[in-house]
């Protein structure tokens, strides 16, 4: 690295390419980053770190542009059908900006201050891109303007999600919160999942999945094109756990139905030294970054293990009040769905159990709940109507 690289990132030299060799000693030899006299490349400004023309293709201006992220990754089944149906429509230029891997509890969270990372990937028909973030990051950075030519989309679809939504698991899917900053940003959006049974369901589930919320996404588009789709909400959509055999679509309201938290223990034996493994899609600025924590770490573990020997590893740390030993424990989390008896038929987990596709509003303002339940009831009967 040259001087003056060294001096923009605030390190010496000679520091610079200590820590680059230990990168390369982490992944095992030299690796794209790193030039032949083992020095590090300079990262890529931010103005060219995407090449927009290159990864584009031309956009058709006569049809409306929809951008599709979820929370289960770009990878996942219920994205790449209802991506690929959305193209065999063509109606629409389909964008696809979504989570590089699974951030399906990812909630409303976003990565400030850290280098996110877009690659452009291959989904037949669409511009794709998988992102190092959040579907929140995802949907922020592609209504950005940063990444894409165009400036907002007609429409956000969120989804297809592999397993509920419904009521307070809302506040838990990444889904429904790529959704939520849509319209946040004043953009239209649909959040879409599929009721997914382990022992039940298969990934063909996906395009019947997509063939019974397809005639919904297509009326969206057609009513927010002559202004009468309803504003100020979000729809989230919720499809049985048989797409093809559900009872129609019905308006529902959030339950506060949830997946009950469940922590497990985890044996002590097992080191989380995993969770160190660094992304090969990181910046060398992360990556340094990382190096700097791990560094501090390790210091600061030296420093106890001098003073205290008798160490119990877990992955939690407390320190119980005066004793002499730290106690750390290995911990996992899992959601585990208890079943509960409702009665109300109007709630979003209900109609779903009972066979229906749920459609549920959701208002950036909880005051105006009521008033926007009537109007997206209203919106579907005659949406769906229309399309009979």
């Amino acid at each position: 690295m040259t001087s003056t690289s060294a001096k923009n990132n605030g390190l010496s030299a000679a520091l610079v390419s200590n820590l680059q060799d230990v990168l390369s000693k982490r992944r095992g030899g030299s690796e794209e980053g790193t030039v032949s006299d083992g020095s590090a490349e300079e990262a890529p400004s931010t103005s060219d770190s995407v090449d927009v023309s290159a990864a584009e293709k031309e956009i058709d201006d006569s049809k409306p542009i929809v951008l599709v992220t979820n929370g289960d990754g770009i990878d996942s089944p219920g994205l790449v059908s209802l991506v690929e149906a959305l193209v065999r429509e063509g109606l629409y230029n389909v964008y696809v900006c979504a989570p590089q891997t699974d951030k399906s509890a990812a909630a409303h969270s976003t990565t400030p201050g850290e280098t996110i990372a877009a690659s452009s990937t291959n989904i037949n028909g669409a511009t794709a891109f998988e992102v190092s973030g959040t579907p929140v990051d995802c949907i922020s950075l592609g209504l950005s303007g940063a990444l894409f030519a165009w400036s907002k989309p007609i429409l956000v679809i969120s989804g297809i999600n592999q397993g509920s939504s419904c009521g307070h698991q809302m506040f838990y899917s990444g889904a429904v919160a790529g959704a939520r900053e849509a319209l946040i940003s004043g953009v239209p959006s649909l959040s879409i999942s599929l009721n997914w049974k382990k022992d039940e369901s298969q990934e063909s589930d996906f395009k019947d999945a997509v063939g019974v919320c397809l005639p919904l996404i297509n009326a969206t588009i057609r009513d927010i094109e002559k202004g009468v789709f309803p504003k100020d909400c979000s729809l989230n959509i919720e499809i049985p756990t048989s797409p093809s055999s559900n009872k129609g679509f019905k308006v529902t309201k959030q339950s506060v139905w949830r997946q009950s938290p469940c922590w497990q223990a985890v044996s002590a034996n097992r080191h989380p030294g995993a969770g160190n493994f660094m992304s090969n899609q990181q910046s060398l600025g992360a990556q340094l970054a990382q190096l700097g924590r791990d560094a501090s770490a390790a210091g600061a573990a030296r420093r106890f293990t001098t003073q205290k020997k008798s160490i119990v590893e877990i992955e939690s740390v407390g320190v119980a009040g005066k004793t002499d030993s730290r106690v750390k424990k290995y911990f996992r989390l899992e959601f585990v769905t208890k079943e509960q008896e409702l009665t109300d038929e109007d709630l979003d987990v209900k109609a779903l159990e009972d066979g229906f596709v749920s459609v549920t509003p959701l208002p950036l303002c909880p005051k105006k709940d009521s008033e926007i339940q009537a109007a997206a009831s209203e919106w579907i009967s005659k949406a769906l109507n229309a399309d009979q």
